[in-house]
């Protein structure tokens, strides 16, 4: 361990020296932004580029090199999982940005909030183990013991606020008491959202607010009804954490097709794990078995759990409607992979039948033949 520190100095002390990425060349304004053709370095780069973007590096004094290290050290925070490794990370924190800046939600919220409100996407998956929170409960693992309900999320929490309570890397180290407990809160809101059991109990409450904010003749009168509460402010952010984290099935067509391999490869792996380990039958999205069937899968979570969220967003903020047109573009393509699957089994299973069908004619041909033949044996045998 002690020989790589210095490797990742020099990292660190050049990529505080050198120019960041240009933001527009790289798509980081985009809802269609794909990490894939970035390295991972190149993404630590571009993380640190968003900080800058959303001028909160000078407001609030963040030394640079403590930015830098501590993006350093998020990413090495991600496991060499499937999924959800830094890359995921890595984009539900710019997918956040995006709301922010190109959606139009920064004007909700203070320099202060956005700023929490970034640093906690990028933290949010962080020492994730590839396997989700049902399966914390099933292996009996310490994380299942150590918290009651939102297992995974609140482990992700946990190890972002560890990471504050060291100076070197506490980006929020020039803040008062008051601002830091703000930030600490935030985290808490936004990383813990990301436990999709409790998107469908906050969905109802995020509707309302949007119906109300529709209802409203100025932009300013919007800004004032949630703004002056903050339980508002927190759905809202609930929600958007939802957007970003399900983001990948909003991208184009080439980059979602790839990254929804990646998802079911890792559900397969999870899979394995609970016919291994666990001695038990996975359910189809997690059973290797049943790949075939992704394209249907899809549909489904595509239209019992992302529809909502964008639908609503787009219908809040015209500018995030790209996201919505992705997501439905993307519905087509995997319906069309899923009538094509259905399709092809029709056939076999219509072959199937003919093949049965021409068995039982064959059998019964048999039979009947058989049948004639004792009778003349029989015949003979009188005779």
């Amino acid at each position: 361990m002690e020989q790589k520190v210095p490797v990742l100095w020099t990292e660190q002390l050049a990529t505080t020296q050198e120019d960041l990425p240009d933001p527009k060349a790289v798509d980081l304004y985009e809802f269609r932004f794909s990490d894939f053709p970035i390295t991972e370095h190149g993404l630590i780069q571009c993380g640190l580029r968003l900080f800058f973007e959303i001028n909160v590096v000078e407001k609030f004094k963040v030394p640079v090199e403590v930015l830098t290290r501590w993006m350093y050290t998020v990413r090495k925070g991600y496991r060499s999982v499937t999924y959800h490794n830094w890359r995921h990370g890595f984009n539900v924190g710019q997918t956040m940005f995006t709301l922010l800046m190109t959606g139009g939600l920064k004007k909700y919220y203070t320099d202060l909030e956005a700023f929490a409100m970034l640093a906690a996407a990028f933290c949010h998956d962080i020492d994730h183990r590839g396997t989700n929170n049902l399966y914390q409960v099933k292996s009996t693992s310490p994380l299942a013991k150590l918290h009651g309900n939102s297992i995974l999320e609140r482990h992700h929490l946990e190890c972002s606020k560890t990471l504050l309570q060291d100076e070197s890397l506490n980006i929020f180290q020039n803040l008062n008491k008051r601002q830091f407990e703000t930030v600490i809160h935030l985290f808490e809101v936004a990383i813990i959202a990301t436990d999709l059991a409790l998107y469908f109990k906050k969905r109802t409450m995020f509707q309302k607010i949007v119906d109300a904010c529709e209802k409203m003749e100025t932009e300013e009168e919007a800004i004032k009804y949630v703004t002056a509460d903050p339980t508002k402010k927190e759905i809202i952010m609930a929600m958007m954490m939802t957007a970003c984290d399900l983001s990948a099935i909003t991208k184009p067509w080439e980059v979602q097709s790839q990254v929804a391999r990646l998802v079911a490869s890792e559900f397969w792996e999870q899979g394995d794990l609970e016919r291994t380990v666990l001695q038990q039958q996975p359910i189809p999205m997690m059973d290797r078995n049943k790949k075939d069937e992704l394209p249907k899968l899809q549909v489904g979570f595509i239209d019992f759990v992302c529809t909502f969220v964008y639908k609503e967003f787009s219908r809040f903020h015209k500018e995030v409607t790209p996201m919505l047109n992705g997501l439905q573009n993307n519905r087509m393509e995997w319906k069309s992979l899923a009538d094509e699957y259905d399709a092809r089994m029709k056939v076999m299973e219509e072959e199937v039948r003919k093949q049965e069908e021409g068995n039982m004619i064959e059998k019964a041909a048999e039979d009947s033949g058989s049948g004639i033949d004792d009778k003349k044996s029989k015949t003979c045998l009188m005779l």
